[in-house]
């Protein structure tokens, strides 16, 4: 027979481990529906007897949301670093330049609002992130 401790979130062979005090029974099908296969987008939760359901996960809360949002302008900065570098390499040494100079300021006014969006009212907003110039995919 197996059990489900709602404390700990683990299941359990009678007979083969020892079980929580909370452990109760359940069946096979519940075990292969809610904890042996992933569902995408639910999470664990128990219902009001103690066995495991699966739940829409919580909301994040407004530091996890920022935190997600500062990690994504992180990532953007850091994609765009080597065609910065690479424009201004190029205009050192005199070479034609891969960006234009549109396209370099361009560039730099995105990653100037990347920078400036945590301070502004509608962060962290996904719908609110700064847009990258449409020439830009094409380059990456």
């Amino acid at each position: 027979m197996r059990y489900y401790s709602p404390s700990t979130g683990s299941t359990y062979l009678e007979g083969v481990h020892v079980c929580p005090d909370d452990a109760i029974p359940i069946s096979e099908e519940r075990y292969l529906s809610v904890i042996a296969c992933r569902v995408d987008g639910k999470v664990r939760g128990h219902d009001a007897e103690g066995l495991p359901i699966l739940i829409d996960p919580p909301p994040l809360s407004a530091e996890e949301l920022e935190q997600v949002e500062r990690v994504w302008r992180d990532a953007q900065l850091v994609q765009t670093d080597s065609l910065v570098v690479r424009h201004r390499d190029e205009v050192e040494d005199g070479s034609t330049t891969t960006l234009t100079a549109e396209q370099y300021a361009e560039l730099q006014a995105f990653r100037r609002a990347l920078r400036n969006w945590p301070e502004g009212d509608e962060f962290p907003l996904i719908e609110h992130r700064p847009l990258a110039p449409l020439w830009l995919a094409g380059l990456q």
